[in-house]
């Protein structure tokens, strides 16, 4: 059995690595993965925010049959997922970080259960390594406080401080510190989850990747069309959607972006090292992708509500790595995230239901 390694970077462009031809940005670490492996130049998420994207992804089901339409939508607990594939295989999948998922309400302990009242919770089959969420970041919070530093009560704006502080005290590194320190101690081929939630928004990025990109080197966003859609009009009057109107605090925006980036693909360089000091790298499959992208200001937009053609709300990376290949792969072929799941358990980990889309 070969250990399975499936990592997420929320909200993460397509675009934004060097190995896909971008300019400015940097990316050694995945683009070390798709040189050594396959990257999926036309991967697409199929559905988003966070919770619709990720309910394709775990369960390989368009968003029509597994409903789950918004952040919160309740996901069907008899669907099947690659968590409980992997455990018909004889893995034991474990979880570092989230899966935002919310439970299925008839597995609720009464209507006061507390699991109800938020849609972070863990996906069935999944062990927990270590639970760590954008809404839950209590005990990296709990961890700096520690060390000496204050941060906001409210979430998001205390993972907004991460500009403040070095880079090895960022949200990211301190979750990748807790799956390698898991990684070291395990004696049996692994399957592992790691979640994390950069490059997602709040623009700040940690430490030196704050400072990394120029803002007046950013190329300037998509405009939008003269002619629009009513909900385009609409998602563009959005306060948390709209693009900003300064051309200025666009380009700082994008550098920030760019910026947690690189942060994220650092992080994901410390796993290829760890990986490869415990002799793991060519015994371990590797997934990298994301459940949705980031709209950077193209067509007026940011976040991931976008519907318009460009690498943006749905178009994301994917990058798989199954030993040393003598040559990089590159597959241009129309890919949907929801395919993943099942040519991925066909091979690697046990036949999935037959109603998951795309069963070979």
């Amino acid at each position: 059995m070969m250990n399975i390694l499936l990592i997420t970077l929320d909200q993460f462009r397509a675009d934004c690595l060097g190995c896909a031809g971008h300019p400015i940005v940097q990316t050694p670490n995945l683009d070390r993965l798709a040189a050594d492996g396959l990257r999926l130049a036309r991967h697409y998420s199929q559905c988003a925010p966070c919770s619709p994207g990720r309910a394709s992804l775990y369960t390989g089901l368009y968003q029509c049959n597994h409903r789950v339409v918004g952040n919160g939508t309740p996901l069907d607990a008899r669907f099947d997922n690659i968590a409980m594939a992997g455990r018909r295989a004889g893995y034991a999948p474990t979880l570092f970080g989230y899966t935002d998922q919310s439970i299925d309400p008839r597995q609720a302990d009464g209507p006061d259960d507390p699991r109800l009242e938020d849609y972070e919770q863990v996906l069935p089959g999944f062990d927990v390594g270590y639970r760590l969420g954008p809404a839950r970041p209590d005990a990296w919070v709990q961890w700096l406080n520690a060390k000496g530093y204050t941060l906001p009560t409210d979430a998001m704006a205390a993972i907004a401080t991460e500009a403040d502080r070095h880079e090895d005290l960022s949200l990211s590194a301190f979750l990748t510190d807790k799956f390698i320190d898991w990684l070291g101690v395990q004696d049996r081929p692994w399957f592992a989850h790691l979640s994390q939630f950069r490059p997602h928004e709040p623009f700040a990025a940690a430490g030196r990747f704050g400072t990394m990109y120029d803002p007046d080197d950013m190329a300037d966003p998509i405009v939008p069309a003269a002619e629009r859609h009513p909900l385009h009009d609409g998602l563009m009057r959005h306060p948390l959607l709209k693009a900003p109107s300064d051309p200025n605090e666009m380009r700082r925006l994008r550098a920030q972006y760019l910026g947690m980036v690189s942060e994220a693909d650092h992080q994901l360089g410390r796993v290829w090292d760890a990986l490869e000091a415990l002799g793991q790298w060519d015994n371990t499959l590797i997934i990298v992708t994301s459940d949705h992208g980031e709209q950077f200001g193209d067509h007026g937009l940011m976040q991931k509500l976008g519907f318009l053609k460009a690498a943006s709300t749905f178009s994301v990376l994917c990058a798989i790595r199954v030993r040393a290949r003598r040559a990089a792969a590159l597959w241009t072929g129309l890919q949907r995230i929801l395919i993943g799941f099942p040519r991925f358990a066909r091979p690697w980990i046990s036949p999935c239901q037959p109603s998951v889309t795309g069963f070979p």
